[in-house]
Protein backbone atom coordinates (compact mmCIF):
# COMPACT_ATOMS: atom_id res chain seq x y z
CA UNK A 1 0.00 0.00 0.00
CA UNK A 2 2.91 2.37 0.72
CA UNK A 3 4.73 1.74 -2.59
CA UNK A 4 1.48 2.20 -4.48
CA UNK A 5 1.23 5.78 -2.60
CA UNK A 6 4.86 6.57 -2.96
CA UNK A 7 4.25 5.65 -7.39
CA UNK A 8 0.82 7.62 -7.09
CA UNK A 9 3.12 10.82 -5.52
CA UNK A 10 5.57 10.59 -7.84
CA UNK A 11 3.43 10.33 -11.21
CA UNK A 12 1.47 12.90 -9.73
CA UNK A 13 4.82 15.44 -9.01
CA UNK A 14 5.44 14.03 -12.84
CA UNK A 15 2.30 14.94 -14.24
CA UNK A 16 2.60 18.49 -12.73
CA UNK A 17 5.92 18.74 -13.92
CA UNK A 18 4.87 18.05 -17.69
CA UNK A 19 1.84 20.66 -17.14
CA UNK A 20 4.16 23.13 -16.47
CA UNK A 21 6.44 22.93 -18.85
CA UNK A 22 3.47 22.33 -21.74
CA UNK A 23 2.62 24.56 -24.58
CA UNK A 24 0.05 27.19 -23.91
CA UNK A 25 -1.87 27.24 -27.57
CA UNK A 26 -3.30 30.94 -28.19
CA UNK A 27 -5.98 31.20 -30.82
CA UNK A 28 -6.31 34.56 -32.84
CA UNK A 29 -9.18 35.59 -34.74
CA UNK A 30 -9.22 37.09 -37.99
CA UNK A 31 -12.60 38.17 -39.62
CA UNK A 32 -12.86 39.20 -43.52
CA UNK A 33 -14.71 38.66 -46.93
CA UNK A 34 -12.89 35.01 -47.83
CA UNK A 35 -15.75 34.91 -50.03
CA UNK A 36 -17.45 37.11 -52.57
CA UNK A 37 -15.87 40.24 -54.80
CA UNK A 38 -13.51 41.43 -51.60
CA UNK A 39 -12.35 37.65 -51.70
CA UNK A 40 -9.08 38.59 -53.00
CA UNK A 41 -8.63 41.32 -50.31
CA UNK A 42 -9.65 38.61 -47.06
CA UNK A 43 -7.55 36.47 -48.23
CA UNK A 44 -4.60 38.60 -48.66
CA UNK A 45 -5.14 39.88 -45.09
CA UNK A 46 -5.55 36.09 -43.84
CA UNK A 47 -2.26 35.41 -45.39
CA UNK A 48 -0.27 37.92 -43.75
CA UNK A 49 -1.73 37.24 -40.38
CA UNK A 50 -0.82 33.54 -40.56
CA UNK A 51 2.91 34.15 -42.02
CA UNK A 52 3.26 35.54 -38.92
CA UNK A 53 1.54 33.18 -36.71
CA UNK A 54 3.97 30.62 -38.97
CA UNK A 55 7.25 32.56 -37.75
CA UNK A 56 6.10 32.93 -34.41
CA UNK A 57 5.69 29.38 -33.75
CA UNK A 58 9.05 28.87 -35.42
CA UNK A 59 11.32 30.90 -33.77
CA UNK A 60 9.49 30.46 -30.25
CA UNK A 61 7.67 32.72 -27.94
CA UNK A 62 8.10 32.77 -24.44
CA UNK A 63 4.98 34.41 -21.76
CA UNK A 64 5.43 34.32 -18.09
CA UNK A 65 7.82 31.79 -18.68
CA UNK A 66 5.76 29.16 -20.95
CA UNK A 67 6.12 28.53 -24.30
CA UNK A 68 3.48 29.51 -26.28
CA UNK A 69 1.92 27.85 -30.12
CA UNK A 70 -0.21 30.47 -31.90
CA UNK A 71 -3.24 29.51 -34.25
CA UNK A 72 -5.99 31.17 -36.25
CA UNK A 73 -9.19 30.80 -36.52
CA UNK A 74 -10.29 32.96 -39.73
CA UNK A 75 -14.10 33.29 -40.23
CA UNK A 76 -15.49 34.66 -43.61
CA UNK A 77 -17.89 37.63 -42.63
CA UNK A 78 -18.60 37.81 -46.54
CA UNK A 79 -18.31 42.03 -46.14
CA UNK A 80 -21.86 41.56 -44.14
CA UNK A 81 -22.49 43.22 -41.36
CA UNK A 82 -25.07 40.78 -40.03
CA UNK A 83 -22.42 38.12 -40.48
CA UNK A 84 -19.94 40.01 -39.38
CA UNK A 85 -21.50 40.36 -35.72
CA UNK A 86 -22.39 36.81 -35.76
CA UNK A 87 -18.54 36.15 -36.39
CA UNK A 88 -17.47 38.02 -33.78
CA UNK A 89 -20.10 36.13 -31.04
CA UNK A 90 -18.98 32.79 -32.15
CA UNK A 91 -14.75 34.38 -32.16
CA UNK A 92 -15.88 35.90 -28.67
CA UNK A 93 -17.60 32.78 -27.09
CA UNK A 94 -14.74 30.24 -28.47
CA UNK A 95 -11.86 32.20 -26.23
CA UNK A 96 -10.15 34.07 -28.90
CA UNK A 97 -7.56 36.26 -26.83
CA UNK A 98 -7.90 38.87 -29.23
CA UNK A 99 -9.32 39.60 -33.45
CA UNK A 100 -7.60 41.42 -36.39
CA UNK A 101 -10.12 42.60 -38.55
CA UNK A 102 -12.83 43.36 -39.45
CA UNK A 103 -11.72 44.88 -43.28
CA UNK A 104 -15.05 46.61 -43.73
CA UNK A 105 -16.17 49.38 -41.82
CA UNK A 106 -19.57 48.25 -42.56
CA UNK A 107 -18.85 45.25 -40.69
CA UNK A 108 -16.33 46.75 -38.45
CA UNK A 109 -18.52 49.04 -36.64
CA UNK A 110 -21.32 46.56 -35.54
CA UNK A 111 -18.75 43.84 -34.48
CA UNK A 112 -17.24 46.48 -32.40
CA UNK A 113 -19.86 46.24 -30.05
CA UNK A 114 -19.78 42.49 -29.49
CA UNK A 115 -16.14 42.68 -29.17
CA UNK A 116 -16.51 45.69 -26.68
CA UNK A 117 -18.89 43.39 -24.48
CA UNK A 118 -16.80 40.51 -24.64
CA UNK A 119 -12.96 42.69 -23.97
CA UNK A 120 -11.58 41.09 -27.24
CA UNK A 121 -9.05 43.16 -28.01
CA UNK A 122 -9.81 44.12 -32.06
CA UNK A 123 -7.38 45.42 -34.66
CA UNK A 124 -9.17 46.26 -37.61
CA UNK A 125 -7.51 48.42 -40.74
CA UNK A 126 -11.34 49.60 -41.37
CA UNK A 127 -11.19 53.22 -42.01
CA UNK A 128 -14.28 55.07 -41.12
CA UNK A 129 -13.54 57.68 -38.27
CA UNK A 130 -16.62 56.43 -36.93
CA UNK A 131 -15.63 53.02 -36.01
CA UNK A 132 -12.66 54.63 -33.00
CA UNK A 133 -15.41 57.29 -31.96
CA UNK A 134 -17.36 55.16 -29.95
CA UNK A 135 -15.80 55.40 -26.91
CA UNK A 136 -14.58 51.83 -26.57
CA UNK A 137 -11.29 51.04 -25.08
CA UNK A 138 -10.51 47.45 -27.18
CA UNK A 139 -10.07 48.96 -30.79
CA UNK A 140 -6.97 49.31 -32.36
CA UNK A 141 -6.56 50.48 -35.70
CA UNK A 142 -3.91 49.11 -37.15
CA UNK A 143 -3.84 50.97 -40.70
CA UNK A 144 -5.33 54.62 -42.10
CA UNK A 145 -8.35 56.38 -41.15
CA UNK A 146 -10.49 57.46 -44.04
CA UNK A 147 -9.56 61.02 -42.56
CA UNK A 148 -6.23 60.39 -43.62
CA UNK A 149 -6.73 58.13 -47.13
CA UNK A 150 -9.29 60.77 -48.04
CA UNK A 151 -7.72 63.55 -47.08
CA UNK A 152 -4.05 62.50 -48.95
CA UNK A 153 -5.90 62.33 -52.02
CA UNK A 154 -8.22 65.21 -51.85
CA UNK A 155 -4.72 67.43 -51.08
CA UNK A 156 -3.02 65.15 -54.57
CA UNK A 157 -5.51 66.09 -56.40
CA UNK A 158 -5.16 69.73 -55.94
CA UNK A 159 -1.25 70.38 -55.57
CA UNK A 160 0.06 67.33 -57.74
CA UNK A 161 -2.34 66.76 -60.37
CA UNK A 162 -3.48 70.79 -60.43
CA UNK A 163 -7.15 69.47 -60.44
CA UNK A 164 -9.89 72.27 -60.33
CA UNK A 165 -12.84 69.95 -60.15
CA UNK A 166 -14.03 66.55 -59.28
CA UNK A 167 -16.89 64.45 -59.23
CA UNK A 168 -17.36 61.97 -56.23
CA UNK A 169 -18.90 58.72 -55.96
CA UNK A 170 -19.71 56.05 -53.18
CA UNK A 171 -21.31 53.18 -52.52
CA UNK A 172 -23.06 53.78 -49.83
CA UNK A 173 -21.48 51.75 -47.53
CA UNK A 174 -19.53 52.97 -44.43
CA UNK A 175 -16.37 52.39 -46.17
CA UNK A 176 -17.20 54.33 -49.27
CA UNK A 177 -18.85 57.22 -47.79
CA UNK A 178 -16.48 57.74 -45.12
CA UNK A 179 -13.79 58.09 -47.43
CA UNK A 180 -15.19 60.10 -50.13
CA UNK A 181 -16.34 62.96 -47.73
CA UNK A 182 -12.58 63.32 -46.11
CA UNK A 183 -11.87 63.59 -49.77
CA UNK A 184 -14.65 66.49 -50.29
CA UNK A 185 -13.33 68.10 -47.01
CA UNK A 186 -9.59 68.32 -48.33
CA UNK A 187 -10.26 68.93 -51.72
CA UNK A 188 -12.53 72.02 -51.01
CA UNK A 189 -10.37 73.13 -48.65
CA UNK A 190 -7.72 72.94 -51.36
CA UNK A 191 -9.72 74.89 -53.59
CA UNK A 192 -11.40 72.33 -55.74
CA UNK A 193 -14.86 72.82 -56.87
CA UNK A 194 -17.24 69.44 -56.30
CA UNK A 195 -18.89 69.47 -59.58
CA UNK A 196 -21.19 65.86 -58.98
CA UNK A 197 -22.24 63.86 -56.46
CA UNK A 198 -23.17 60.56 -57.70
CA UNK A 199 -24.32 57.31 -55.73
CA UNK A 200 -23.76 53.55 -56.54
CA UNK A 201 -23.91 50.08 -54.35
CA UNK A 202 -21.26 47.69 -53.41
CA UNK A 203 -22.48 45.36 -56.04
CA UNK A 204 -22.68 47.03 -59.63
CA UNK A 205 -20.47 46.72 -62.11
CA UNK A 206 -22.08 49.03 -64.89
CA UNK A 207 -21.50 52.75 -64.28
CA UNK A 208 -22.42 53.97 -67.53
CA UNK A 209 -25.18 55.63 -66.91
CA UNK A 210 -23.34 57.29 -63.59
CA UNK A 211 -20.24 58.35 -66.17
CA UNK A 212 -22.72 59.83 -68.98
CA UNK A 213 -23.86 62.54 -66.26
CA UNK A 214 -20.48 63.51 -65.06
CA UNK A 215 -18.95 63.56 -68.75
CA UNK A 216 -21.39 66.35 -68.95
CA UNK A 217 -19.62 68.06 -66.15
CA UNK A 218 -16.31 67.44 -67.65
CA UNK A 219 -14.09 66.77 -64.04
CA UNK A 220 -10.90 67.13 -63.61
CA UNK A 221 -10.84 64.29 -61.55
CA UNK A 222 -13.35 61.32 -60.09
CA UNK A 223 -12.91 60.07 -56.76
CA UNK A 224 -14.88 57.02 -55.93
CA UNK A 225 -15.49 55.55 -52.48
CA UNK A 226 -15.42 51.97 -53.00
CA UNK A 227 -13.67 48.87 -53.92
CA UNK A 228 -11.31 46.96 -56.79
CA UNK A 229 -14.63 45.16 -57.82
CA UNK A 230 -16.39 48.45 -58.66
CA UNK A 231 -12.90 50.21 -59.85
CA UNK A 232 -11.79 48.04 -62.50
CA UNK A 233 -15.10 48.46 -64.18
CA UNK A 234 -15.21 52.48 -63.40
CA UNK A 235 -12.12 52.66 -65.13
CA UNK A 236 -12.67 50.75 -68.21
CA UNK A 237 -16.32 52.33 -68.88
CA UNK A 238 -14.30 56.05 -68.37
CA UNK A 239 -11.69 54.96 -71.20
CA UNK A 240 -14.51 53.92 -73.21
CA UNK A 241 -16.32 56.73 -72.26
CA UNK A 242 -13.94 58.92 -73.51
CA UNK A 243 -13.68 60.93 -70.47
CA UNK A 244 -10.61 62.68 -69.81
CA UNK A 245 -10.78 62.69 -65.56
CA UNK A 246 -8.19 60.47 -63.58
CA UNK A 247 -10.04 57.73 -61.25
CA UNK A 248 -8.92 58.77 -58.32
CA UNK A 249 -9.68 56.28 -54.86
CA UNK A 250 -8.41 55.19 -51.19
CA UNK A 251 -7.20 51.50 -50.10
CA UNK A 252 -9.96 49.92 -51.41
CA UNK A 253 -8.65 50.19 -55.01
CA UNK A 254 -5.30 49.97 -54.09
CA UNK A 255 -4.28 46.85 -54.88
CA UNK A 256 -3.46 43.70 -57.56
CA UNK A 257 -6.46 42.85 -57.96
CA UNK A 258 -7.30 46.22 -58.95
CA UNK A 259 -4.87 46.27 -62.12
CA UNK A 260 -6.08 42.16 -63.21
CA UNK A 261 -9.82 43.88 -62.94
CA UNK A 262 -9.01 47.15 -64.75
CA UNK A 263 -6.21 46.00 -67.36
CA UNK A 264 -5.11 48.60 -69.32
CA UNK A 265 -7.23 50.88 -68.11
CA UNK A 266 -5.86 51.13 -64.49
CA UNK A 267 -3.26 53.34 -66.36
CA UNK A 268 -5.86 56.59 -65.09
CA UNK A 269 -5.63 55.14 -61.25
CA UNK A 270 -4.27 57.47 -58.73
CA UNK A 271 -4.93 55.99 -54.97
CA UNK A 272 -3.93 56.24 -51.19
CA UNK A 273 -2.27 52.82 -49.50
CA UNK A 274 -1.71 53.40 -45.86
CA UNK A 275 2.13 52.45 -44.60
CA UNK A 276 5.01 53.03 -45.84
CA UNK A 277 5.84 52.14 -49.69
CA UNK A 278 7.05 48.49 -48.57
CA UNK A 279 9.50 48.58 -52.09
CA UNK A 280 11.40 51.44 -50.50
CA UNK A 281 12.89 49.75 -47.25
CA UNK A 282 14.83 46.74 -46.82
CA UNK A 283 12.18 45.32 -44.32
CA UNK A 284 9.51 45.92 -46.56
CA UNK A 285 11.25 44.25 -49.62
CA UNK A 286 12.22 40.99 -47.35
CA UNK A 287 8.15 41.35 -46.50
CA UNK A 288 7.23 41.26 -49.85
CA UNK A 289 9.70 38.07 -51.08
CA UNK A 290 8.29 36.00 -48.09
CA UNK A 291 4.74 36.52 -48.83
CA UNK A 292 5.33 35.61 -52.75
CA UNK A 293 7.55 32.51 -51.44
CA UNK A 294 4.75 31.26 -49.60
CA UNK A 295 1.78 32.17 -51.19
CA UNK A 296 2.91 32.42 -54.55
CA UNK A 297 1.16 35.67 -55.26
CA UNK A 298 1.68 39.31 -55.24
CA UNK A 299 -0.12 41.19 -52.18
CA UNK A 300 -3.20 43.07 -52.18
CA UNK A 301 -2.56 46.37 -49.47
CA UNK A 302 -3.36 45.18 -46.13
CA UNK A 303 -1.16 41.63 -45.82
CA UNK A 304 1.65 43.52 -44.28
CA UNK A 305 -0.72 45.40 -41.39
CA UNK A 306 -2.30 41.78 -40.35
CA UNK A 307 1.39 40.32 -40.22
CA UNK A 308 2.64 43.28 -38.43
CA UNK A 309 -1.00 43.68 -35.70
CA UNK A 310 -0.13 39.31 -34.85
CA UNK A 311 3.63 39.97 -34.24
CA UNK A 312 2.67 43.26 -32.03
CA UNK A 313 -0.04 41.14 -30.28
CA UNK A 314 2.76 38.65 -29.74
CA UNK A 315 4.76 41.48 -27.92
CA UNK A 316 2.22 42.85 -25.99
CA UNK A 317 1.58 39.06 -24.65
CA UNK A 318 5.07 39.20 -23.54
CA UNK A 319 5.10 42.36 -21.98
CA UNK A 320 2.11 42.14 -20.12
CA UNK A 321 2.96 38.63 -18.83
CA UNK A 322 -0.38 37.08 -20.38
CA UNK A 323 -1.68 34.76 -22.86
CA UNK A 324 -5.19 34.76 -21.08
CA UNK A 325 -6.29 38.21 -19.65
CA UNK A 326 -8.08 40.32 -22.60
CA UNK A 327 -7.55 43.09 -20.16
CA UNK A 328 -3.84 42.99 -19.38
CA UNK A 329 -3.55 42.92 -22.87
CA UNK A 330 -5.46 45.87 -23.87
CA UNK A 331 -3.70 48.03 -21.00
CA UNK A 332 -0.22 46.73 -23.13
CA UNK A 333 -1.52 47.74 -26.53
CA UNK A 334 -2.70 50.83 -25.48
CA UNK A 335 0.99 51.56 -24.62
CA UNK A 336 2.63 49.80 -27.47
CA UNK A 337 4.80 51.40 -29.63
CA UNK A 338 5.76 48.52 -31.87
CA UNK A 339 7.97 48.91 -35.14
CA UNK A 340 6.46 46.79 -37.33
CA UNK A 341 7.32 46.64 -41.15
CA UNK A 342 4.90 49.00 -42.63
CA UNK A 343 5.81 51.24 -39.85
CA UNK A 344 5.66 52.09 -35.72
CA UNK A 345 2.60 50.95 -34.53
CA UNK A 346 0.89 53.68 -31.62
CA UNK A 347 -2.25 54.95 -30.59
CA UNK A 348 -4.28 57.62 -29.36
CA UNK A 349 -7.16 57.87 -26.93
CA UNK A 350 -9.34 56.73 -29.46
CA UNK A 351 -7.59 53.98 -31.25
CA UNK A 352 -6.21 55.68 -33.71
CA UNK A 353 -3.32 54.92 -34.90
CA UNK A 354 -0.63 58.13 -34.58
CA UNK A 355 1.22 59.52 -37.39
CA UNK A 356 0.12 57.29 -39.59
CA UNK A 357 1.83 57.46 -43.00
CA UNK A 358 -0.05 57.64 -46.12
CA UNK A 359 2.01 56.63 -49.81
CA UNK A 360 0.20 57.62 -53.38
CA UNK A 361 0.14 54.98 -55.80
CA UNK A 362 -0.39 54.49 -59.33
CA UNK A 363 -1.13 51.13 -61.02
CA UNK A 364 1.47 49.77 -63.64
CA UNK A 365 1.91 46.53 -65.54
CA UNK A 366 -0.79 45.58 -63.17
CA UNK A 367 0.57 46.03 -59.68
CA UNK A 368 0.39 49.08 -57.47
CA UNK A 369 3.59 51.20 -57.61
CA UNK A 370 4.70 53.88 -55.51
CA UNK A 371 4.02 57.64 -57.48
CA UNK A 372 6.67 59.62 -58.07
CA UNK A 373 7.05 63.24 -59.86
Amino acid sequence: MRKFALALTMLSAGSFAAAAHAQAVVTIGHSAPLTGPQAANGKDNENGAQLAIDELNKTGVTVAGQKVTFKLDSEDDQADPKVGVQVAQKLSDSGVIAVVGPYNSGVAIPASRVYNAANVPMLPVASNPDLTKQGFKNIFRIGASDEQLGGTMGAFAAKTLKAKTAAVVDDRTAYGQGVAEQFIKVAQANGIQIVDREYTNSQATDFLGILTTIKSKNPDVIFLGGYAAQGGPMARQMVQRGLRAKLLGGDGICSADMGKVAGDAASIVYCAQGGVALERTPQGREFLRKYKAAYHIDTQVYAVNYYDGVKMLADAMVKAGTTTDRTKLIAQLAKEHYKGVAGTYSFDANGDLQGAPTTVYVIRNGLPVPYSN
